[in-house]
């Protein structure tokens, strides 16, 4: 199949090429926006700017509901809907330019790996945890907030209140375990720091059925806006049009119900493990402001109080953890510690080269 036929069986149509000053104007933009918004990524101006320049950018008619820009990884190259002005082109190109920049290939060109997204011979793992994270790049490049959105049923904060608002909460949660320059490294450089974090704090079959969750809200977002097109055409009878819509609202129940399982699957899976690692009273200080902290990342929904009744039921065991490391000296804070002091004071006398009882 060549690339105009696997470009139309995607619903992309070309119009014409995208002209030179705004492919210019472009790379200037992406480039800027990243190396100015991410300093501790450490990326080059030039070298963004030179990648940029050179890939084949096209107007094109695309399907309702997809995003404004695409790129297709077969021809390096990168569509934008017809219609928009340059600023626009200019803020949809930055998601699309870091697929570019995190593309790994084999030596016949296949897609090997995309960030966060690995490719295998018969599955793909880890597309909507990918597009999440990039689209989180995008945000920051681009400074915006973050808002409060309600989308099927839930209330939750996101930095991308457009696109994948539902996915960039879910990452943005799993970034406040592993630190945002963790998860932007390995999504952009195309490495498992950002993976083998989650899996050391949530362990390896959360971090399996987290990324499988993601992608189930990703590929029923995708069956709703094909669903809705069929049903805004003038050929869809009265008796077709209802079946779609109950079709669509148990699609959205759906994606309701694995949003809040994955959201207690992350918040339960990385709390439950650090509260066995909780040694010195200084941890459970932190372990508290972490918990508490977290109901701002986190969404709701009307009747739910999970969240409620997991932060309860936790600090209730924190404050028996508590009085067993303060029943047990070794445990308690090393500032507060007076064995660990004791210690200390004779090690600088024995150690110490003016005590005269260990001079020569």
């Amino acid at each position: 199949m060549n690339i105009e036929k696997e470009l139309k069986k995607e619903g992309i149509s070309i119009i014409g090429e995208l002209d030179k000053f705004s492919v210019e104007s472009i790379a200037k933009f992406v480039s800027k926006k990243i190396c100015e918004n991410l300093p501790d990524q450490h990326l080059d101006y030039n070298t963004l700017y030179a990648r940029i320049i050179k890939l084949p950018m096209y107007i094109a008619s695309m399907p309702e509901g997809i995003s404004e820009a695409n790129y297709f990884y077969k021809n390096n190259s990168i569509y934008f809907r017809d219609g928009m002005g340059l600023s626009d082109l200019e803020k949809f190109a930055i998601h699309e330019c870091i697929h570019h920049f995190q593309e790994i290939k084999d030596k016949n060109n296949n897609l090997k790996r995309l960030g966060l997204c690995e490719f295998f011979d018969f599955k793909v793992t880890g597309m909507a945890l990918n597009e999440g994270a990039v689209q989180l790049i995008t945000s920051k490049a681009l400074h915006n907030n973050m808002d409060t959105e309600k989308y099927y049923g839930i209330t939750f904060p996101t930095l991308s209140s457009s696109y994948y608002p539902l996915l960039c909460n879910l990452v943005y949660q799993l970034a406040y375990i592993t630190g945002e320059q963790v998860l932007f490294d390995s999504t952009l450089h195309s490495n498992d720091n950002f993976k083998n974090k989650i899996i050391n704090a949530c362990g390896e079959k959360s971090y399996n059925n987290i990324i499988k969750n993601l992608d189930k809200i990703l590929y029923t977002e995708e069956k709703i806006i094909k669903l809705t097109s069929k049903l805004q055409s003038p050929n869809c009878s009265d008796k077709k049009s209802n079946k779609i819509s109950i079709l669509i609202d148990k699609l959205k129940s759906n994606i309701h119900d694995t949003f809040i399982k994955t959201q207690n699957l992350i918040m339960t899976s990385y709390f439950d493990n650090y509260y066995f690692n909780l040694y010195t009273t200084e941890d459970i200080d932190e372990f508290r402001n972490k918990l508490y902290n977290y109901k701002n990342l986190i969404g709701f929904n009307s009747g739910n109080n999970f969240y409620n009744t997991y932060y309860i039921n936790t600090m209730s065991k924190l404050d028996l953890k508590y009085e067993e490391i303060m029943n047990n000296v070794y445990l308690i804070n090393s500032k507060n510690n007076i064995i660990i002091k004791f210690f200390n004071k004779l090690k600088q006398l024995l150690f110490n080269p003016n005590n005269e009882y260990t001079r020569k």
